[in-house]
C-alpha cells in the first residue's frame, strides 16, 4: 500500500485511492509515449539537420525549456523520473537563469516559501502551525506526500486556466524531445518499474533522479532528497570497493566486574586474562606491584557475542570462555557456546556445546587432577543445566538439570574429578560424576545438597575455594566464611564411581560486613577474601587466622575477582570496572579502568591523542591515548551524553540529559559555564572550527547558538535555529565557520546561515557545494551509502569522516564498526567491519592525526582504540585531496 494514504481510512479506501493513482500515472505515460512518437516522425521528416533538432520550428516555452540552465553540469538535461510510486515531469528552478528540469523537489528561489509550509531537504515540511511528531528519542513513522494538484514553486499564480493546459503540453514536447537526444540513459531507466513503491516501514531504497542534480533515498517511507556537488560530473566516475585503510583493535579501556564472575586469571606467561564486550584481553603489566601501567595488550576475538565466563587450563596456556546467546542483524538467535583456546597463538582448539545451551554460559571451569580432559558447564536455562565434556573431543558426557536457582560458581575437586561443587541462591551443591568409560552420554550425576544445620543459611552462595587438605570453603551474603569437611566413611572411598561423597560444615568465621564476593588460594597456602560492602582484603591463615589485610578505595567499588600474580603480587577486580595491581602492604593502584554503564558521548582532543568520554554513570572521563590511561575523571550528577573540544583543547562542552550543558577547563576541572536551554536531553553540542560560536543541539528540536569568548571560558547567546520538526540528531560546521548542516530524527536535512542569524536556507541545491570541517551528519549525499537494505533509520548511531577526508568511520546498532571510503555516495557500499563490542555502538571519533579509531560501546560500556594501518599496513598515509573514494554493490568484508 502506498505510504501516501492517510493512516485514518480503512483498507479498501486506500486500496481504491491506490489504483487511482496508478491509473492517472499510466495515463500520463501514454501521453507522453504519443508525443514522443509524434516528435520522432516530424524529426525523421527533415532534411539534413545540422542536430537532432536544429532548424525546426519549437514552441517558445519548448525552445526555453531546452537550454541547459547556467550553474548545471553541461551533462544535465531534461528527463523522465521515477517518483516513488509516481511518474512525472518536474522542473529544478534555479536562481539565475531560465528553468531547468529536474527529477527531485526542487532548490527553490531565495526567499521564496510553499504553501503550507516550507518543504525540506528529507522530505519534512515547516510551518507555524506543526508540532512535534512525538516524544523526544521516539521516532514516529512518516508517510510520504500525497500526489496532489499542489501550486509549483516555479509555477506563477496569476496563470490562467486556459494557459495552464498549454503549459502542460509545452513541458511534455519539451521532455518528449529530449527523450530522443538520450535514449542510451532512458532504456536504462525504463527498465525499472516505474510504479514500484517507495518502501513500507523498515526499507532503505534510492534512486537516482536527473544526472548531475540529485540523489533520492528512501528512509520508512519517508523521500530523503540530496544534491550532487558540482565537481562530481557523473557517480561512476568514482572508484570502486572498500577503502585500502584497514583497523587494527589497539586497546580496550574497561573490565566487566560490574555483573559477572569468573573474570579474572594469571597465565603461565604472566598475562592477566579477563573479557569485557565479546573480547577476551590478554593483558601484560609494565612497572612493579602498585607502580602505573603501561604493558601491552593482545585480544582474543573469536566470540560472536557477549563472553560471560572464562577458565583456566592447569596448563596455564588454554583457556576456555563461555558466551551468552544473542541475536544477528537479521533478528537470527546466536547461540551460546564454549571456545577453548591457545592463549599463545589465540587460535581457536575446540567448540564445546554449540546448540546446546540456553540463554548463554553462566559457569565452567577445567578438572585438575586428570590434566584438565574435562570441561563443567552451568548454563543460564531455567533448570541451569549442568553438563560434563571431553575438551579434546568436545563430546557431552553427563547432563542433569541443576535447580531453578541461580548458579554462580562450578568448580572440580583437585584431588578428585569425581567430585563437582555448585553454589548460588541459598545452595550449596556437591556433585558425584559417574563417567560412564568416557562414551558420550552415558555418564550420569547425582546431587547431595549442602545442610546448614544450626547456622543461618544464606540468601546467596557467590564463591568457594578447594583447599590442599580437601576442605572447601565458601563466601555468603552474609560475610561469613564456612569450612565444609568431609565425612570419615567417604573419604576412604575416592576417585570416580565411588560412593557419594558428603560435606559438612565444620567451622564458621565473620569476616566482612556484607557479602564476599572472592575466594582465592594462594600459592602459600593462605586465603584472600573480597568484601562487597567493606571494599576489604584479608588474608587467612590456618584456622581461619587473620593475617593482613588492605582496602580498597570507594570509587574503585567491591571487589568482585582475586588473582595471585608473581611474588607477592595480587589483581584485583572490582564492581566499578576496574583492574587494580598491588600487593597488601603497599596497597593498590589502577591498571585498567572503564565505565560502568551505557555510553554515548565521545569527543577527540584537536591537538594530541586524549579524547573525553561520558554516559548514564555521570562520569566525565579524559583518557591518554599515548598511554593507555584515565588522564583524570569527574562526577557530572547527571547523565552526560555529548561533549566537544573547543579548537584550543582549553576547555570542553559538555552535554547532559536534562537541558543543562557544562564548559570545564581541561587541566583544572573547573567549570566555566553552566547553562540551561530548554528542558530536553541535549544530542549534540559542537564549536565552529574557529571556536568563535557553540551549537547545541536539543530534543526540543532546536540549535541554540553561543557566541564564546577567545579562550573558550565565556558564552552568549548568539541566537537559535528553529524549523525541525524533530529533535536534533547531529550536526556539522563548515569550514568558514558561518554555515551548519543538521540532522533530525525524522530524516530531515536542513542548512543553516548562521552568521546571517540563524536564518534557514531554503533553496538547498546552493549548498550542495559547501565544504564542512567535519562530517558527522548520518544523513547527507557524500554518506548516503553507508545505510544498509532495509535500514529503519535507525541502525546508524554515529558517523565520522577522517580529517585527511580518505575513510568514513560508521557505528550501527547491530555491534559493529565499519570503514567506507568518502565520499560515499553510492547505494550498496562495501565496507571494511569489525566486531567486537557486544552492544549498540553509540558513537565513533578519529584522533586529531588519523592514527586512531575510537569506538563506544553501549550497554557493554566498552571503549575500543582502533589504529588505523594504510594500504601497506603502516600508519595512515598523508592526506590526498584529489583522491575520491567509491562505492559498488560489492559485498562487504568482515575483519
Amino acid at each position: 500500500m502506498d505510504g501516501a494514504a492517510g493512516s485514518g481510512e480503512s483498507p479498501a479506501q486506500q486500496a481504491l485511492q491506490s489504483l487511482s493513482r496508478r491509473l492517472r500515472v499510466q495515463e500520463e505515460e501514454m501521453e507522453l509515449v504519443k508525443a514522443a512518437l509524434a516528435e520522432a516522425l516530424r524529426l525523421l521528416r527533415l532534411q539534413t539537420p545540422p542536430t537532432p533538432l536544429q532548424g525546426t520550428v519549437l514552441p517558445a516555452p519548448m525552445r526555453d525549456s531546452l537550454v541547459t540552465p547556467p550553474g548545471l553540469p553541461p551533462t544535465c538535461s531534461p528527463s523522465l523520473v521515477s517518483r516513488g510510486t509516481q511518474t512525472e515531469l518536474d522542473t529544478e528552478p534555479q536562481v539565475t537563469g531560465p528553468p531547468g528540469l529536474s527529477n527531485g523537489p526542487r532548490a527553490p528561489q531565495e526567499g521564496s516559501e510553499e504553501p503550507g509550509g516550507t518543504q525540506f531537504e528529507g522530505g519534512g515540511s515547516s510551518s507555524s502551525g506543526t508540532g512535534s511528531p512525538g516524544p523526544p528519542g521516539v521516532l514516529k513513522p512518516l508517510q510520504p506526500p500525497q500526489r496532489a494538484d499542489t501550486p509549483r514553486r516555479n509555477s506563477s499564480s496569476s496563470s490562467s486556466p486556459s494557459e495552464r493546459p498549454r503549459q502542460k503540453l509545452s513541458r511534455k514536447a519539451a521532455s518528449s524531445a529530449n527523450l530522443l537526444l538520450r535514449s542510451g540513459s532512458m532504456e536504462s531507466r525504463w527498465g525499472k518499474d516505474p510504479l514500484s513503491s517507495p518502501g513500507g516501514p523498515g526499507s532503505r531504497r534510492s534512486n537516482y533522479n536527473l544526472e548531475g542534480i540529485s540523489v533520492k533515498m528512501f528512509l520508512r517511507g519517508r523521500p530523503i532528497t540530496m544534491y550532487i556537488p558540482s565537481g562530481i560530473r557523473s557517480l561512476e566516475e568514482l572508484p570502486i570497493g572498500p577503502p585500502p585503510e584497514t583497523l587494527s583493535l589497539d586497546w580496550v579501556y574497561g573490565y566487566r566486574g560490574r555483573d559477572s564472575r569468573s573474570n579474572l586469571f594469571v597465565l603461565r606467561s604472566g598475562e592477566v586474562v579477563y573479557f569485557i564486550a565479546c573480547v577476551v584481553v590478554l593483558y601484560r603489566p609494565g612497572g612493579g606491584p602498585g607502580g602505573p601501567g603501561g604493558g601491552g595488550q593482545r585480544h582474543y576475538r573469536g566470540h560472536s557475542d557477549c563472553v560471560r565466563c572464562l577458565a583456566v587450563h592447569p596448563d596455564g596456556v588454554r583457556v576456555a570462555s563461555g558466551q551468552t546467546a544473542g541475536v544477528d542483524k537479521d533478528g537470527k538467535p546466536l547461540q551460546p557456546v564454549v571456545h577453548v583456546w591457545d592463549s599463545e597463538t589465540l587460535l581457536k582448539l575446540q567448540e564445546i556445546g554449540l546448540g546446546a545451551f540456553e540463554r548463554g554460559v553462566g559457569a565452567l571451569a577445567f578438572s585438575v587432577v586428570d590434566q584438565g580432559a574435562f570441561l563443567c558447564v552451568v548454563d543460564d536455562s531455567n533448570e541451569h543445566m549442568l553438563s560434563v565434556w571431553d575438551c579434546s573431543r568436545g563430546t557431552k558426557l553427563a547432563e542433569i538439570k541443576s535447580t531453578n536457582d541461580s548458579v554462580l560458581a562450578v568448580g572440580f575437586s583437585p584431588r578428585d574429578s569425581s567430585c563437582i561443587v555448585t553454589s548460588g541462591k541459598s545452595h550449596v551443591h556437591f556433585w558425584n560424576w559417574s563417567g560412564g568409560s568416557g562414551v558420550p552420554g552415558n555418564g550420569t550425576l547425582t546431587r547431595k545438597q549442602g545442610v546448614f544445620g544450626k547456622y543461618k543459611k544464606p540468601k546467596f552462595i557467590p564463591c568457594f575455594v578447594f583447599l590442599s587438605d580437601g576442605d572447601i570453603l565458601t563466601g555468603d551474603s552474609e560475610g561469613n566464611i564456612l569450612t565444609w569437611g568431609r565425612s570419615l566413611s567417604d573419604s576412604k572411598t575416592p576417585g570416580r564411581g565411588g560412593a557419594k561423597e558428603t560435606y559438612g560444615i565444620v567451622a564458621q568465621a565473620h569476616a566482612h560486613e556484607g557479602s564476599i564476593f572472592a575466594l582465592c588460594l594462594l600459592r602459600d597456602g593462605t586465603v584472600l577474601s573480597g568484601g562487597g560492602r567493606d571494599r576489604r582484603l584479608v588474608q587467612w591463615g590456618p584456622g581461619l587466622v587473620a593475617l593482613q589485610e588492605a582496602e580498597i578505595p570507594e570509587h574503585f567499588g567491591a571487589v568482585r575477582a582475586i588473582a595471585e600474580g608473581p611474588g607477592s603480587e595480587l589483581l584485583v577486580g572490582t564492581t566499578k570496572n576496574a583492574l587494580l595491581r598491588g600487593d597488601l602492604a603497599q596497597g593498590f593502584s589502577p591498571v585498567i579502568q572503564g565505565h560502568t554503564d551505557e555510553l554515548w558521548g565521545l569527543c577527540t582532543h584537536p591537538s594530541q591523542n586524549r579524547f573525553l568520554t561520558c554516559g548514564h554513570d555521570r562520569q566525565l572521563c579524559l583518557w591518554d591515548g599515548e598511554g593507555h590511561a584515565l588522564a583524570w575523571s569527574i562526577d557530572l550528577k547527571e547523565t552526560g551524553l555529548c561533549a566537544d573540544f573547543h579548537p584550543s583543547g582549553a576547555v570542553v562542552a559538555v552535554g547532559l540529559n536534562t537541558g543543562r550543558w557544562l564548559v570545564l577547563d581541561t587541566e583544572t576541572r573547573e567549570i566555566m559555564s553552566d547553562i540551561t536551554d530548554g528542558n530536553e536531553q541535549l544530542s549534540v553540542v559542537r564549536y565552529s572550527p574557529d571556536g568563535m560560536y557553540l551549537a547545541i543541539g536539543s530534543h526540543d528540536n532546536m540549535i541554540y547558538i553561543y557566541s564564546i569568548s577567545s579562550d573558550g571560558a565565556k558564552s552568549s547567546r548568539f541566537g537559535r535555529c528553529v524549523g525541525h520538526s524533530s529533535f536534533i540528531t547531529h550536526l556539522d560546521w563548515s569550514k568558514d565557520g558561518n554555515f551548519i548542516m543538521s540532522n533530525s530524527g525524522d530524516y530531515e536535512i536542513l542548512y543553516w546561515d548562521v552568521a546571517a542569524g540563524c536564518k534557514l536556507l531554503r533553496n538547498r541545491y546552493e549548498s550542495r557545494d559547501r565544504e564542512w570541517a567535519t562530517y558527522t551528519c548520518v544523513l547527507g549525499f557524500h554518506v548516503y551509502g553507508v545505510w544498509p537494505d532495509g535500514s529503519d533509520g535507525t541502525d546508524i548511531n554515529s558517523l565520522c569522516r577522517s580529517h585527511n577526508e580518505r575513510v568514513v568511520a560508521v557505528a550501527d546498532d547491530f555491534c559493529k564498526v565499519h570503514l567506507f571510503q568518502y565520499p560515499c555516495a553510492r547505494a550498496k557500499a562495501p565496507s571494511r567491519i569489525y566486531a567486537g563490542h557486544g552492544s549498540h555502538v553509540t558513537s565513533v571519533r578519529f584522533t586529531h592525526d588519523d592514527s586512531h579509531l575510537i569506538s563506544l560501546g553501549g550497554k557493554d560500556a566498552s571503549i575500543f582504540q582502533w589504529r588505523v594501518l594504510g594500504a601497506g599496513g603502516a600508519g595512515l598515509a598523508p592526506a590526498t585531496p584529489s583522491r575520491t573514494p567509491s562505492l559498488s554493490p560489492a559485498s562487504s568484508l568482515d575483519v
